[in-house]
C-alpha cells in the first residue's frame, strides 16, 4: 500500500468538499429543518402518530438517511466526472498508486461526506424535537456503513457517465424516487398491500428502517435484515467500483 498518496488522495477528496461547505452541507441542513418544520409538526396534527412514535420523530430518520446517501453518491460521483472532463484523471492514474487505492481515496471522501452531513442533521432533528436516540454508536456505525455503499455506487457512477445530463439523469430518475418511495415520510403498514410487497424491492427501504431502527427502536422489518443488505451492498459495490477502475471503462480511453 502506498500509504502517502492514498492519504493525500483522500485528503484531497475531504477537503474538496469542506472548502465549498456552502453548497456541500448548508443546503441539506436547511432542507431538512424545512422538511422537519412543514411535514412534521404541519402533519403531526392529521398524523399524531406512527408505530407509538410521534410522526415528527417518525420522520426525522428517514430524512438523516435521505441526506447521507445523497451526499455520499454526489461526492465521489461528482468529483470522478470532473477529473475526467477537466483532462485531470491522467494525472491520478500515472500517479504511482493502484486502482485499489485511487479507489478507496474516493469512496472514503464520500462516507466521510454522507457520515458529516448525516451527523449534523441527526443533531438538529434532536435539537428541533428533543428525540433521544436510542442507540448512538450504532447510529453513527450504521450512517457511515450505508455511506461507504452509496459513494461507492457514486464512485460507478462517475466512472460510467460521460456528461453532467447522464449523471443529473441516472441520480433523478433512480436514486431520488427510491428514497422517497422508501418510506421517509410513511410506514409501509399504511400502504396497499401491492405496496408493500413493492417496497420489499427498494433497497433504500432497508437503509431508512435500519437506520430508524436505531434511533428510535421501531422498524416496519427485521433490522437484522436492513443490517445484513447494508453489508452486502458496501462489499458488493466497492468492489464493482474497484473492478472497473482495473478495467479502465471509460476513464483510460
Amino acid at each position: 500500500m502506498n500509504w502517502v498518496g492514498l492519504s493525500t488522495l483522500t485528503f484531497r477528496e475531504v477537503g474538496r468538499f469542506f472548502s465549498v461547505y456552502r453548497q456541500t452541507v448548508i443546503p441539506g441542513l436547511i432542507s431538512s429543518i424545512l422538511y422537519i418544520l412543514i411535514f412534521g409538526f404541519t402533519l403531526e396534527r392529521r398524523i399524531s402518530s406512527i408505530d407509538g412514535i410521534p410522526y415528527t420523530l417518525f420522520i426525522i430518520p428517514g430524512l438523516i438517511m435521505m441526506n447521507t446517501l445523497s451526499n455520499a453518491t454526489s461526492n465521489s460521483s461528482s468529483s470522478m466526472l470532473q477529473m475526467k472532463l477537466l483532462g485531470q484523471l491522467p494525472d491520478i492514474l500515472q500517479a504511482p498508486l493502484s486502482s485499489f487505492e485511487i479507489s478507496l481515496a474516493y469512496i472514503i471522501g464520500g462516507m466521510v461526506r454522507g457520515t458529516v452531513n448525516g451527523v449534523l442533521i441527526l443533531l438538529v432533528g434532536v435539537g428541533l424535537s428533543d428525540m433521544t436516540v436510542a442507540q448512538p454508536l450504532a447510529t453513527i456505525g450504521f450512517i457511515m456503513l450505508v455511506s461507504w455503499a452509496f459513494s461507492s455506487i457514486g464512485l460507478i457512477l462517475g466512472q460510467m457517465a460521460e456528461s453532467w445530463d447522464q449523471l443529473a439523469t441516472m441520480q433523478n430518475f433512480f436514486l431520488t424516487p427510491l428514497s422517497f418511495l422508501g418510506g421517509i415520510f410513511y410506514s409501509i403498514k399504511m400502504l396497499p398491500e401491492w405496496a408493500q410487497g413493492a417496497s420489499f424491492f427498494n433497497p433504500i427501504y432497508y437503509m431508512i428502517n435500519g437506520l430508524r431502527y436505531t434511533i428510535l427502536g421501531v422498524s416496519d422489518s427485521n433490522p437484522s435484515t436492513s443490517f445484513i443488505i447494508a453489508i452486502i451492498m458496501t462489499i458488493g459495490f466497492s468492489v464493482v467500483a474497484i473492478m472497473l477502475m482495473e478495467n479502465g471503462k471509460k476513464i483510460k480511453q
